[in-house]
């Protein structure tokens, strides 16, 4: 019997691009709740190399598609069925995979910088179709189902996700969220987890032999039998003590007496110098009077100071990640080296501060790391940002003439 008659009938569909088309707008129509719309059922549909960039498949069945090295940046597959997808090398740079079902999915090689996985659920699974010697055969990628391995989810979003035994070896989870991720069990043998918010995370007897969390956020997660054999971990950010002393007088009346320095010109309280302080169990500092703090490598990660006064402060080398800083007034602020990922400084002053008649004194960031930070709007004209990392930063609407930029962008 030749060889070929013994072969399995594959699962996988073929369509002609004509095909896909009206799929994909009769989705569109299912969407918008008008005539002739149909959800776009897609299982098992070989769509290798399709590009598909910014089209909104919500709610599709993709289950068991092929999507390797399709290009998806930007395309809307929140609550979307990707069960057993492969989307190895996919691009799917910024797009929206919300609350989707992907258990199963091989994302090997795939690039989720900037992705929104958010409760998402990347477990691993396994697909059962009919056979007829066996009764059952389990459908395999090339690749084992449920595997991370090398993809890149840089920056990306996975609040909430279910990633329970998910081989992930050698991802880059640089930046990412994940806060509140289930990773009972996974392996992730030489991870890079660089300043990735793990709060309230689940590892549990997770593999992370070599992973790098420099600056990774611990607060609340549980590490309970994982094995963190040469894993580096310089400067994790762990919980603060409920209450922080300056010089045995408690935080909040240290700043106090500094409001009351700026709001008397002087005349009462006195400057607050609070360097290496962490700020965490304040909170918040919306809308305070905070002129002249002097707080270089104080930590304000995920603090709301919204409208806050920072004129002239000396914030080198603080940790200001995720912190909103919106409409803050920054002028003439030091931030040489501060960590600003993914901070909120849309419609912030970062412009020139004036100290006299013809002296001013300009914000200084210049090495700061701005990754995924929101400048929309910002007032940012002179602003030194010599050797900034701005990648992935949204600066539409800002004000940045005459700034002294990174030497790889050009205002």
């Amino acid at each position: 019997m030749p060889a070929a008659a013994s072969q399995k009938p594959s699962l996988i569909r073929t369509l002609d691009a004509a095909a896909v088309r009206a799929v994909v707008e009769a989705h569109a129509r299912y969407l918008k709740g008008l005539p002739n719309g149909r959800r776009a059922v897609l299982q098992y549909v070989n769509l290798n190399n399709y590009e598909l960039d910014g089209v909104d498949l919500s709610e599709a069945d993709l289950t068991g598609a092929l999507l390797g090295g399709a290009s998806l940046r930007g395309t809307r597959l929140a609550r979307a069925v990707l069960y057993g997808a492969d989307l190895r090398d996919a691009d799917l740079r910024g797009a929206d995979l919300s609350r989707g079902d992907l258990r199963g999915a091989c994302l090997r090689g795939a690039n989720l910088g900037d992705a929104d996985l958010t409760g998402c659920d990347l477990r691993e699974g396994v697909t059962a179709v009919r056979d007829d010697d066996k009764g059952l055969r389990i459908l395999e990628h090339s690749s084992r189902p449920g595997e991370l391995g090398y993809a890149v989810l840089e920056g990306a979003a996975l609040a909430g996700a279910q990633m329970s035994g998910a081989f992930a070896r050698q991802v880059d989870f640089t930046d990412a969220d994940l806060s509140n991720v289930s990773l009972r069990g996974a392996r992730l043998t030489n991870a890079r987890m660089d300043g990735a918010n793990l709060s309230g995370a689940s590892l549990q007897n997770a593999e992370m032999a070599n992973v790098s969390l420099r600056r990774a956020v611990i607060v609340g997660a549980d590490l309970g039998g994982a094995d963190l054999t040469d894993a580096d971990l310089t400067q994790v950010l762990r919980a603060p003590p409920p209450i922080i002393y300056i010089d045995d007088e408690p935080l909040h009346e240290v700043l106090e007496a500094h409001e009351l320095f700026c709001e008397s010109n002087g005349r009462q309280g006195k400057i607050g110098d609070l360097a290496d302080v962490d700020f965490r169990p304040l909170k918040r500092l919306k809308a305070r009077r905070l002129s002249g703090l002097s707080a270089p490598k104080a930590v304000f990660f995920g603090m709301d100071l919204e409208g806050a006064q920072l004129q002239g402060a000396n914030l080198s080398g603080a940790d200001l990640r995720g912190v909103k800083l919106k409409n803050a007034d920054l002028r003439g602020a030091r931030l040489v080296g501060a960590q600003l990922t993914r901070a909120d400084l849309s419609g912030a002053k970062l412009g020139p501060l004036k100290i006299a008649e013809d002296r001013v004194i300009r914000t200084d960031m210049t090495r700061a790391v701005l990754r995924g930070a929101d400048l929309r709007g910002a007032s940012a004209p002179r602003v030194r940002l010599i050797e900034a990392d701005l990648s992935r930063a949204r600066l539409d609407g800002a004000d940045l003439r005459g700034a002294e930029m990174p030497a790889n962008l050009a205002v």
